[in-house]
């Protein structure tokens, strides 16, 4: 495969300076990645409703995700202010350009505004939640730099794909759509516990190690979510989703590749920026062979847009 036919990305940008606090907290937040989250509660709900509907349920655990997402973002830079003071100064909390007082007391309120909008949602959301809060503090803190730190960042994309599952009220032949729901949030857990290994040394040269054995895990979730959409019944042409997958397989495989001949920052972060954007396809894909409808998919899809257009602006790493 050649470099023009490849998935074009926008180049990197840096941290900009200017722009004032809104732009501060975009960078905070890293604005474009949010749309990837957000791709696995339209995932999740359609895995136990078949639609995204009732509406307003569907709505209120985006919500909850995007509050949680943030949250995250910022405790991750909270936690990391004094080593990115020496290694990424421009960033917004060692920069000045976000006080550090107002990121901790953003993100407790986004934490808060979080958990209160799933409990609303019910309880099986409400304890869902609760659990992906509990993630992803032990990532951003005790967790990040020990050997689980990347488990406990997939464990909170698993938890963030089931919150969008979370609605479904457990009756007698529904346990079907639980266990189908479990098998998927696996599979891209997996998969981004091996990006965030491969993304350890993103900011220097990275290991060929280290960076191999991430792509082993990486291509083990892809495998995961292979099985589901071998066993799992289709609503669509369960061929055509393999072909699918298998391309963005090939994608994120072929950037991996690339990385691990030369990994050099410039290449492991272009690797990284691909398989971010390919969660929002591989949640598409998955939510029409479990709907069977194309335009729930290109809803999906479309998320790519926002992000992409914000990623000329803002970093996603």
């Amino acid at each position: 495969m050649t470099e023009s036919n490849s998935i074009p990305l926008p180049a990197e940008p840096e941290p900009a300076s200017g722009g004032g606090l809104p732009l501060a907290l975009a960078q905070l937040v890293r604005l474009p990645n949010v749309f990837t989250a957000m791709a696995d509660i339209f995932l999740g709900f359609a895995l136990t409703h078949g639609s995204f509907e009732p509406v307003p349920q569907f709505v209120m655990l985006i919500v909850a995700s995007v509050c949680h997402y943030w949250a995250g973002m910022i405790f991750n830079d909270v936690f990391d202010r004094q080593i990115d003071l020496k290694e990424r100064p421009l960033r917004p909390i060692p920069s000045g350009r976000v006080p550090l007082k107002l990121a901790v007391t953003l993100g407790l309120a986004l934490n808060v505004i979080g958990i209160g909008i799933a409990a609303a949602v019910g309880m099986n959301s409400l304890f869902v939640a609760l659990a992906l809060t509990t993630a992803i503090y032990l990532y951003d803190g005790p967790l990040k730099r020990t050997p689980l730190g990347p488990l406990a960042m997939g464990s909170c994309r698993f938890f963030n794909v089931l919150l969008g599952a979370s609605a479904l009220t457990i009756v007698d032949g529904e346990s079907t759509l639980l266990m189908q729901s479990l098998h998927v949030a696996a599979g891209l857990g997996v998969y981004v516990t091996g990006l965030t290994w491969f993304a350890k040394q993103e900011a220097k040269w990275s290991n060929r190690g280290l960076l191999v054995g991430a792509a082993v895990v990486i291509n083990l979730g892809l495998a995961i979510l292979l099985a589901f959409l071998a066993n799992a019944p289709a609503q669509s042409d369960r061929s055509m989703s393999m072909v699918l997958l298998a391309v963005v397989a090939l994608t994120v495989i072929r950037r991996l590749v690339t990385a691990i001949i030369e990994p050099s920052p410039e290449h492991v972060q272009l690797a990284i920026k691909i398989m971010l954007l390919s969660l929002v396809m591989l949640d598409a894909m998955l939510v029409v062979f479990t709907t069977g409808q194309p335009t729930l998919g290109v809803a999906t899809a479309a998320l790519l847009v926002p992000a992409f257009i914000l990623a000329r602006w803002i970093p996603m790493t």
